[in-house]
């Protein structure tokens, strides 16, 4: 799955029509969570089956999309924030950073329209979480068509965008935070560098649904309450390096490693979550008329 526009394309019309989709849970950020769930598209869950979702992080469990946490239940969370090549670039603190003619040709960013225009965005001094209107978001949308026609941005990606940093067709990027840990892991060293941008990153989770006509449902909440054991959770974040929703993991995490016990990235602290914002929910028709948009930039590039 690139990204998740991309995955709902391939399934929705059987989605529409109540059919299996060959999959017993899938895990999708939480704005499109919240269409899978008014759509009818999801299982209500058996919380029978999930006792350890008693860990389930408080702050976590009545967001607007989902009260009660019915239909859904967090798998991970990260941040979407700016990442480079320390071999090749210098130290990036900014979005307008990625703008510099040395980097013309060998910068990437993210398909996910709430991560790229969220970061744009924030860079204008807007807040996301906030009730922004339609000019603050088409003012960062003429800052990212003016990058992509102009030749700074090479390509718009999903999960692939990894893909292009380790083959060096970029260089920066507009990133998300466990990747580019999980690069350093594979490469033996740091040679990509992660950073919130200075006026501010995305805060985002990808949840776990049980789609709607799966015969499976019981096996899947089965599985979901394995990842809610926080010895479990504290196994998984260190291997992803994103952020976990489950209550005891840190102190699970002490066991595994005390260093990662400390990551910020994995648990975050106050002083980096309020460099954060989650973007806000949109109307329907801001989803439509600001989707149309970014898309209308990427069919131009």
């Amino acid at each position: 799955m690139d990204d998740n526009n991309s995955y709902y394309a391939t399934v929705r019309d059987q989605l529409a029509l109540g059919q299996d989709i060959g999959a017993d849970t899938v895990c999708l950020t939480d704005w499109m969570v919240s269409r899978w769930i008014q759509l009818g598209y999801t299982q209500e869950l058996n919380y029978d089956n999930i006792p350890n979702a008693a860990n389930l992080s408080e702050d976590l469990r009545n967001p607007e999309f989902d009260p009660g946490r019915r239909f859904s239940i967090p798998w991970q969370g990260g941040f979407a924030g700016i990442a480079w090549n320390t071999e090749q670039v210098g130290e990036l603190r900014s979005v307008d950073d990625l703008w510099a003619p040395e980097l013309r040709g060998r910068v990437g960013v993210l398909s996910e329209m709430r991560d790229t225009m969220g970061l744009i965005l924030m860079n204008n001094g807007v807040d996301i979480s906030g009730d922004f209107s339609a000019d603050d978001f088409n003012a960062a949308l003429d800052i990212f068509r003016e990058q992509v026609t102009g030749g700074q941005i090479r390509n718009v990606r999903g999960n692939a965008y990894t893909e292009d940093l380790v083959n060096e067709d970029t260089l920066a990027a507009i990133a998300w935070s466990g990747d580019i840990t999980l690069l350093n892991f594979e490469a033996g060293y740091e040679k990509w560098k992660f950073v919130i941008p200075e006026a501010g990153g995305t805060l985002w989770a990808d949840n776990f649904l049980v789609p709607i006509g799966s015969p499976r449902k019981t096996n899947a909440e089965t599985l979901i309450n394995y990842y809610y054991e926080p010895e479990v959770a504290a196994e998984v974040a260190a291997w992803v390096n994103y952020i976990t929703p489950v209550e005891g993991a840190r102190e699970a995490m002490e066991a595994i490693d005390p260093e990662l016990a400390d990551n910020e990235l994995i648990f975050p602290s106050d002083e980096t979550l309020a460099n954060t914002r989650i973007f806000r929910g949109l109307t329907g028709q801001e989803e439509n008329e600001y989707q149309a948009a970014f898309q209308s930039v990427l069919l131009g590039a």
